[in-house]
């Protein structure tokens, strides 16, 4: 088995990185080869792309012919680092999916990351159907466009429904509604939806207003976070209009339910 490993470490191809990166990567990659009989490894991420900061860590991907996955979390040198080991199928099906949801995850780390060991091309396979799934456009359809606003109308309208009596529950619902109004907004724009920690200065970045108003949100105190909701949602979601209907609506049913319960009912024909 170390005769194995030790022509697999022989195989690696090693990025150029600062000492402690560098170590930590190696280190990572003899925990890989002695542990698991992979047919690939990408090392991806902030570190890899040159831009890391305090908190970042070290990402692999893992290829191996075993039909089952697995998400290892583990320090090397004092690095954190997060292995995803997958066989081809697997991520394969990561980037069908991730597609179809507007946030393609997986692909973006091959696409972007470093092929540290190829044992039979798969994995510059696996590489290449990356980079070829985010160049295709953005999967949104316009019904589903509309389901998933109208889903997050009714969310921040359940969130105001309950802010008086029930602070924390509206605090909840307003939270989600607001992260969804957000990626609701890069995928009717034809974007995929950046990862969390990105997303707001990418947005910064695309409309300078509403990513103010979303990093106050954020911030803020829970009772100064409705202005800047209520801009988020009528940047996003029209929803003064979108709501006044829906509220259109639901108070003509009451009208007509009320109406057949004989609570409208005109004098004249009571």
């Amino acid at each position: 088995m170390q005769l194995i490993a030790n022509e697999l470490l022989n195989q690696c191809r090693w990025p150029e990185l600062p000492p402690r990166y560098a170590a930590a990567l190696r280190e990572a990659v003899i925990y890989i080869v002695n542990r698991y009989d992979p047919v690939g490894i990408v090392a991806c991420g902030t570190i890899i792309r040159g831009a890391p900061d305090e908190a970042s860590d070290l990402d692999l991907y893992v290829i191996h012919g075993a039909p089952w996955r697995q998400r290892v979390q583990k320090f090397f040198g004092g690095v954190p680092a997060e292995m995803f080991v997958n066989p081809p199928v697997a991520i394969r099906r990561y980037f069908r999916e991730q597609h179809a949801a507007g946030r393609p995850l997986t692909a973006h780390m091959l696409a972007t990351g470093w092929i540290v060991l190829s044992r039979d091309g798969i994995i510059e396979t696996l590489c290449r159907e990356a980079a070829e799934w985010l160049d295709k456009p953005v999967d949104y359809p316009a019904s589903r466009a509309v389901m998933d606003r109208y889903y997050v109308a009714t969310l921040y309208e359940d969130a105001r429904d309950v802010a008086g009596k029930d602070p924390a529950t509206a605090g909840m619902l307003l939270q989600e509604a607001v992260t969804m109004m957000l990626r609701h907004w890069f995928l009717r724009n034809g974007m995929f939806v950046p990862r969390g920690k990105e997303l707001i200065a990418r947005l910064t970045a695309l409309d300078e207003q509403l990513g103010r108003a979303a990093a106050e949100f954020f911030q803020a105190p829970s009772e100064a976070r409705w202005a800047a909701a209520q801009f988020i949602a009528d940047r996003t979601i029209d929803a003064r209009g979108f709501l006044n209907g829906r509220r259109n609506r639901k108070m003509s049913q009451r009208v007509r339910a009320r109406g057949r319960a004989g609570e409208y009912a005109h004098p004249k024909f009571s």
